[in-house]
């Protein structure tokens, strides 16, 4: 019998499961809300409803442009798993909740090494009234974040950029 998987990487499964769908040529989230033990909703990265795709395309505007990682997101053709993931839930379910969110790079497969949301996905995370964000790191580990903390080290504060 094979041994019951923890349920942190339980539904970090499950929202690498979602990424799948994700539509970007260079890096795909999948991102999962739960709330009391209860998917709230699941969102990836893609191109708004309506709009092509990058994978339709063919390019990314932002590789074409050699824009690095982390910055000039507003580039973007995609809607960020995160964000998707807000969109698709109401706030009442939202608040006190815990996103999980896992990313991959399109090219190599590999898992995105220090993965966190973007500045304008940690916004909306706030403001949706998430309590804590877990990363997938490999297969079996991630990183706990309390989103209290993106409130007190307000990085926009100090110019950084990327992540």
């Amino acid at each position: 019998m094979l041994p019951r998987r923890d349920k942190t990487n339980y539904y970090l499964d499950i929202a690498e499961t979602v990424l799948q769908r994700g539509t970007c040529l260079r890096r795909n989230f999948g991102a999962m809300v739960v709330k009391n033990d209860e998917i709230v909703s699941t969102g990836y990265t893609g191109a708004p409803r309506g709009r092509k795709n990058c994978s339709d395309l063919g390019y990314c505007i932002r590789e074409k442009l050699a824009i690095p990682r982390g910055e000039r997101y507003e580039l973007c053709r995609s809607v960020h798993a995160e964000a998707n993931c807000i969109i698709s839930a109401s706030r009442r379910d939202l608040l006190g909740s815990t996103l999980y969110l896992v990313g991959r790079d399109k090219k190599t497969g590999e898992l995105v090494e220090n993965t966190n949301s973007c500045s304008m996905c940690k916004r909306m995370i706030i403001n949706a009234g998430i309590e804590t964000v877990v990363v997938r790191n490999t297969a079996d580990e991630y990183t706990v974040i309390s989103v209290e903390d993106w409130i007190v080290n307000d990085e926009s504060l100090d110019g950084a950029r990327g992540y």
